[in-house]
């Protein structure tokens, strides 16, 4: 039997990674078997390709080879480490997944939701997840909550502009795609994450 396939989307700043550090000691204390991991990276090679597309001095890096090396990663990571977990019958819950690539590249860097679709037809096609949660908070209070973005960060160096197009895509997103639920993220973290857990339970997944 397949396991369930669980991705968290979300801004820069968001609170994505102590979201998932908790749920994950969470996890850990109900005797759960799942895999954690995160995009891009997860593999060996995929991290590599992360390398390349955070690195702060690559401004050079046009948007179609950004969008590219995200597809590439991805590939990667599904067929060595969430393609065999799934098969194992494994929860695996990834930090990223396409709809970062959708709201990054298709709708904030304006290619497209189609040519998004296309360079990740493979995903798409044998990996959509059974539930996405979005950690809605707008970038405006994200950064402030992380006091900045990470000057080594190419990413987080885009400007606020550019992240509130990131989060108008993820909104719209959320608004057409049922399997996309928001999480109120505007109190404190325990609060995120009990909102987290209640979905997850609500979902059948916990």
């Amino acid at each position: 039997m397949r396991g369930k396939f669980i991705t968290f989307e979300g801004c820069e700043g968001s609170g994505k990674s102590t979201q998932l550090r908790l749920l994950s000691e969470y996890l850990d204390k109900l005797g759960a078997e799942y895999v954690l991991t995160r995009e891009p990276g997860g593999s060996e090679i995929a991290e590599q390709i992360r390398k390349i597309i955070l690195n702060g001095k690559n401004t050079e890096m046009c948007d179609e080879c950004e969008a590219l090396l995200y597809a590439a990663a991805r590939v990667q990571h599904l067929k060595e480490k969430i393609a065999p977990a799934l098969e194992r019958g494994k929860l695996v819950i990834c930090d990223r997944f396409v709809d970062s690539s959708l709201a990054y590249q298709g709708y904030a860097r304006g290619l497209g939701a189609e040519y998004v679709a296309n360079i990740n037809s493979f995903a798409l096609e044998n990996f959509t997840p059974d539930l996405t949660l979005f950690l809605d908070i707008s970038p405006a209070e994200a950064f402030k909550r992380k006091h900045g973005a990470d000057p080594d960060d190419r990413m987080e160096q885009l400007g606020l502009d550019f992240h509130m197009k990131v989060y108008a895509g993820y909104k719209a997103l959320a608004e057409v795609n049922p399997r996309i639920c928001a999480v109120n993220c505007l109190g404190t973290k325990e609060e995120t994450q009990n909102n987290i857990r209640a979905l997850l339970k609500m979902k059948g997944v916990i």
